[in-house]
């Protein structure tokens, strides 16, 4: 990784392999009205705290739970309120339960694939110290930019894959990362091929338009990440939606009637195939 090397450099790992595909997973494509309608252009959320934390993904390459516990964090922030529980010992044990990791034990440190792990938290739940919650889930066309917005103003925040390039994981003298991930970065950064820093889970929580270089704000890492569309379109390698149903505020662009109904019989059927 050609990151900038500082007394202050800051740990950041990735663990979202490959996208794959599991037959009868949940697709959000089933939710017509949902995803076919047109999404705000604009979502504007700069006034809510979604809690972004870190959850051990300085550590291990636990990104694709802590993505599953931030989601949590923004969807109840949406509500007005936090889930105080989500906690980095929960993340790594659900990390731990959904991929194999071992705690102590870096060898098994090999990341996770977003679908087993959406289905690992669909049967089983993720759990917290005082709560176990269960998501609805479903995929999406990841070149859909406009069904990932929908997923992001309904469903809170819109749970990704990314390919990401030496350059986004350059660091300044502070250790911080680039202000804004965008396509045209400095050549001192790195190598700008998507994939040549490896894959990462996060989260899409708003964005300013839905121009190529409108910026959209990513939770990751435990902080709040800028990026263009660009930038999105040209990392993004698959897209997820996760609802909880618990958890949703009333208002929200969510899915309901036929909608609502069509994501709670692809998640049954797809709990009734594993079975």
């Amino acid at each position: 990784m050609n990151a900038q090397t500082s007394r202050r450099a800051r740990v950041r790992k990735l663990g979202c392999r490959p996208a794959e595909h599991r037959p009868g997973q949940p697709h959000l494509s089933s939710m017509r009205g949902f995803m076919a309608r047109q999404a705000p252009a604009r979502l504007d959320r700069s006034h809510i705290d979604p809690h972004p934390a870190m959850l051990g993904n300085d550590r291990i390459g636990d990104c694709t739970s802590a993505g599953i516990g931030n989601h949590l964090h923004a969807t109840a922030a949406l509500a007005g309120f936090d889930v105080a529980d989500i906690t980095t010992d929960a993340a790594v044990r659900f990390y731990s339960l959904s991929t194999g990791y071992v705690p102590g034990k870096p060898a098994t440190d090999n990341g996770g694939i977003e679908v087993d792990v959406l289905g690992y938290a669909q049967r089983e739940g993720y759990a917290l110290a005082t709560q176990t919650l269960f998501p609805l889930w479903g995929s999406a066309d990841p070149a859909d930019l406009n069904g990932v917005r929908n997923i992001a103003a309904g469903l809170s925040a819109a749970y990704l894959g990314v390919q990401l390039a030496d350059a986004d994981m350059w660091q300044d003298q502070d250790g911080n990362l680039p202000p804004v991930w965008d396509t045209d970065s400095p050549a001192a950064h790195g190598d700008p091929t998507p994939g040549s820093a490896g894959g990462h889970c996060l989260l899409l929580w708003d964005y300013t338009g839905t121009a190529d270089t409108d910026l959209v704000t990513l939770l990751t890492w435990g902080a709040k990440q800028k990026a263009t569309w660009r930038w999105v379109r040209s990392r993004i390698m698959e897209a997820h939606g996760l609802a909880w149903r618990q958890l949703l505020p009333a208002g929200m662009l969510s899915p309901s009637g036929q909608d609502g109904e069509a994501l709670v019989a692809a998640n049954d059927a797809y709990l009734d195939g594993a079975a």
